[in-house]
């Protein structure tokens, strides 16, 4: 068998070399295609992140302004002049970090600046967000910021722009307000008519009908059952919840210049120390710095002072008014010698009491000067007053009272007083009808203090530790003020639990209310734990009895020309808008 090798013909050589190389500049274009493709991808992505980031630094220029100025503003010293915070850039805080990598300009282009803009200074109107309903003292800003990266191959820049709004919203415009835990477990039916709001958590486990007409707010959680502390058991009842429920919320706190724990809020009941500066953030809290009149009793003397400006810088002695001797202290509308037990604190209590009736009389008399001249200078006439009772008596309970106050002065009254407060009688109550929420007669009126209880028309002083509870009946009786005041807490001392008695029992009573109503009209605030009535709150039956409970909340404080004098203010910084615009071309 023979084999033949056949050549290649040199036509089909060239042919094959032909397809190889057409094949490989095929491959090559569809590899530069790709490498093409991914390079601008690469690119468009790293001008992606370059933009992203451009956002985020202009971002933290508005940040960073925005957190100066609610610094400022909780601390009472927000500058009128807004360009004070467009200097305030990401580079102070971050030396020699990511920020030097940015040209930060304004909307002008006018560079290491933002640009801020004042929409409205100190206007009275309604608050926005979770708080809506309430109206607050708003400053309105729009705060913008334009970041362009100087560093790397991409120049890129992008601009951001915020609302804001730095509202100081009056505390007397929730119906309950605690800063503390809020407990709320009344047993006979109870309706809240305003809003509620909780600091920390909200205990509602009511025995029967609970409902909140208005908002309830917590900043923590809401639980439907009662406080780990509280000893109390039983089956709850569900609340009725008519308007919004929410939780987690912004805290609402005063503006005292520190951590406004309750243990440094407490201090605003409290004469300031000499050396303080009463321009200071707590120095504008303090309610001696906010009133008109200031009643200090001592072991051999009452003095009386007034504040020539309402900011505590400069006070003139007050001249007595009547002969000093057994009934008062040289002032006819304050007495030093009053003196009754106090059922559950378990002690005599030795009061400075301020009769109502004579401080409307002085102020139309011998005190007419000075009426006048808080008309001139603050353009109210005088409406306020802080009582303090220093006298050491051991064993005793160191108090004020105020008594004889039905009628309240023309401008209204609030009482302030570091002490536990006790109210006898009817107050502010030109209606007495038993359940009323009739207050258009109504005075602006508060009552703040260490803890308050209410007296009723019928207590007696001589009443005695013996006098037992069913010898203790009260009387009908109409209180309508905004309460500030503390609690004692639920708690658990050496394995017992104690409850704080709740918010229908923050008022205190000691006498027997079977049968006899205690009609309110007001606001309940609780910003502390009570420092010198700090017994424990028992069940009923033991120092008192409760009364049928006619409460409401006081549309009245809903209008800023009807706030009790002193009110607090609570400050808040509330978001609007927030946008990504243009960047300009700098």
């Amino acid at each position: 068998m023979r084999t033949e090798c056949r050549r290649s013909r040199p036509n089909e050589r060239g042919y094959a070399l032909l397809l190889t190389l057409v094949f490989i500049s095929v491959c090559v274009v569809l590899l530069g295609s790709v490498f093409q493709w991914a390079s601008n991808e690469s690119t468009l992505t790293a001008r992606n992140h370059a933009y992203n980031a451009a956002v985020a630094a202009a971002e933290s220029a508005v940040e960073v302004a925005i957190a100066q100025m609610n610094r400022d503003f909780r601390h009472q010293s927000l500058a009128s002049d807004v360009n004070t915070y467009s200097t305030v850039l990401p580079g102070a805080l971050v030396a020699n970090g990511w920020p030097s990598d940015y040209r930060f300009s304004d909307s002008e282009g006018n560079a290491d600046r933002s640009e801020i803009v004042c929409k409205g200074w100190q206007v009275w109107t309604n608050v926005n967000s979770e708080f809506a309903g309430l109206y607050g003292m708003v400053n309105s800003y729009q705060i913008t910021a334009n970041a362009r990266r100087i560093t790397g191959p991409y120049p890129v820049a992008a601009a951001v722009r915020q609302d804001i709004q730095l509202t100081a919203i009056p505390i007397f415009q929730f119906a309950i307000f605690y800063a503390l835990d809020l407990e709320i477990n009344p047993g006979p039916p109870m309706v809240v008519t305003g809003k509620t709001h909780g600091n920390a958590d909200i205990y509602a486990a009511p025995g029967s009908t609970l409902e909140f007409i208005d908002s309830v707010g917590a900043v923590g959680e809401i639980h439907h059952h009662r406080h780990p502390d509280d000893p109390l058991v039983g089956t709850p009842t569900t609340p009725i919840y008519r308007s919004t429920r929410l939780e987690g919320i912004s805290s609402l706190t005063l503006p005292v210049g520190t951590d406004n724990n309750p243990s440094n809020v407490v201090k605003i009941l409290d004469a300031p120390p000499a050396d303080e500066d009463p321009n200071s953030e707590l120095g504008r809290q303090r309610f001696y710095n906010k009133v008109n009149l200031i009643v200090i009793t001592s072991n051999n003397t009452v003095v009386v002072t007034y504040n020539n400006d309402e900011h505590g810088t400069s006070f003139t002695s007050v001249p007595t008014n009547s002969i000093s001797g057994g009934t008062n202290s040289g002032y006819t509308f304050a007495k030093t010698n009053v003196s009754f037990y106090d059922y559950r604190e378990g002690k005599q209590v030795s009061c400075t009491e301020i009769d109502v009736k004579a401080l409307t009389d002085w102020l139309a008399g011998s005190g007419s000067s000075f009426n006048a001249q808080a008309q001139f200078q603050t353009g109210h006439p005088i409406n306020s007053i802080y009582v303090s009772d220093r006298r050491s008596a051991p064993g005793k309970l160191a108090a004020v009272r105020v008594t004889n106050g039905r009628q309240l002065p023309d401008g209204g009254l609030t009482v302030a007083t570091p002490q536990p407060l006790y109210v006898k009688g009817h107050f502010n109550a030109a209606d007495v009808t038993a359940g009323t929420t009739d207050t258009s007669q109504a005075k602006p009126a508060a009552l703040v203090s260490d803890a308050i209880s209410i007296l009723s028309p019928n207590w007696n002083d001589d009443w005695s530790a013996a006098t037992s509870l069913d010898n203790r009946s009260a009387a009908n009786n109409t209180v309508n003020a905004a309460f500030l005041s503390g609690i004692v807490p639920s708690v658990t001392v050496d394995g017992q639990r104690h409850y704080s008695g709740g918010v229908e029992n923050f008022p205190r009573f000691l006498e027997n209310w079977t049968d006899t109503t205690f009609t309110y009209n007001g606001s309940m605030v609780v910003m502390f734990p009570s420092r010198y009535a700090t017994n424990f709150w028992i069940d009923p039956g033991t120092y008192y009895r409760p009364p049928t409970r006619k409460w409401a909340f006081d549309s009245n404080f809903l209008d800023v020309t009807k706030l009790p004098a002193a009110t607090p203010q609570v400050r808040k910084l509330q978001r609007g808008q927030w946008t990504v615009l243009a960047a300009n071309g700098n």
